[in-house]
């Protein structure tokens, strides 16, 4: 069984190199029957990770055939495909291997914000060399060495080119919209990452790709790349996880079922289970923690590390001797379903 395929919609600049590419229905493990179909159409699809620019006399063939064996919604995108005035490409990924091209990093990231793989289920290694840094606007993406002659040209046309970013990832709303869910500012989910069904982003809210939310949660704080929140957690405003990517090295931070992280806390080590973090509380691999019993005594000093992935833990600052404590949790972080409910 072959990894992946998709048909792609996208853009290139004038030197015929890809930006970026849209996979309306990307499939992830797809039956051997419909590769036969499509290595039949592209004879340039042997083997190996391929992504092959497709033309209208390809793709109108490989319609009728995909229809007759009963892929409908392949077939209807093939039509339509066949039909764009924007670059087509077929990509086909027999194995998780590391990317080689522009189109296979996009299929990835699709894979990912449509939840058929989680985060850390795809080989991402490599892929910044392979998405170029663009001009994101309302008129899609523009390759920068091109973009003052593209504002210039919208200009003399009586229009308005707004660059809503320039970055090397999209906004993921401009390419999936998951189901269930509620995202107040859509600029700041990117692609690529998992925003589980029942989760809600509030506007100060960010998730990064590879990264996400396992179901019901509230996320007003940052959730790095790398990071999964568990179901029923709720992320203060201003609050940030430490993902792979900003300093946290090979430690995998996560966020387990029903935890509060309070406004501007931060973690930097993973949590299990019906945790809080306190308001304003940073808690970095090496932070000094007095374990204290249930009768408020200390009991030993520990670094934050040596309480990573345990459940039922209360991170919170003495008031008066500014030291971090932690306790058991007995509270229970229960989301307020009418508040958060998506449907």
């Amino acid at each position: 069984m072959s990894f992946a395929f998709g048909i792609g919609i996208g853009t290139k600049n004038q030197q015929q190199e890809w930006l970026e590419v849209f996979y309306q229905h990307p499939v992830y493990q797809p039956e051997a029957k419909l590769l036969a179909l499509v290595r039949n159409a592209f004879s340039e699809l042997e083997s190996g990770n391929q992504a092959v620019s497709a033309e209208a006399n390809q793709l109108q063939p490989l319609a009728d055939e995909l229809r007759k064996a009963g892929y409908e919604e392949q077939a209807q995108l093939a039509d339509l495909a066949s039909e764009s005035i924007r670059p087509v490409v077929v990509t086909l990924l027999e194995t998780d291997a590391t990317a080689s091209s522009t189109p296979e990093v996009y299929l990835k990231l699709h894979l990912i914000s449509h939840r058929f793989v989680k985060p850390h289920g795809l080989k991402l290694d490599g892929i910044f060399a392979l998405l170029p840094n663009v001009a994101w606007t309302n008129e899609g993406a523009v390759d920068l060495r091109e973009l003052s002659q593209a504002q210039l040209q919208a200009r003399v046309s009586g229009r308005l080119l707004e660059v809503k970013s320039v970055d090397k990832f999209p906004q993921m709303t401009d390419y999936v919209v998951p189901s269930g869910v509620r995202i107040a500012d859509t600029s700041r989910v990117r692609l690529g990452a998992y925003v589980g069904e029942g989760t809600t982003v509030m506007h100060e809210g960010f998730i990064n790709f590879n990264a996400g939310t396992e179901g019901k949660s509230m996320i007003e704080g940052r959730v790095s790349a790398g990071v999964m929140i568990g179901e029923g957690s709720d992320l203060g405003g201003g609050c940030s996880t430490m993902g792979t990517l900003s300093g946290g090295g090979n430690i995998i931070i996560s966020v387990g079922k029903n935890c509060l992280l309070g406004a501007n806390a931060g973690i930097g080590i993973p949590l299990a289970d019906r945790c809080t973090v306190e308001a304003g509380l940073y808690l970095t691999a090496g932070t000094k923690v007095q374990l204290l019993d249930d009768q408020g005594e200390l009991v030993k000093v520990v670094k934050a590390r040596d309480l990573a992935g345990q459940s039922d833990l209360l991170f919170r600052r003495n008031s008066e001797s500014g030291a971090v404590e932690c306790r058991s949790n007995k509270t229970a972080i229960a989301l307020n379903d009418a508040l958060h409910a998506n449907n």
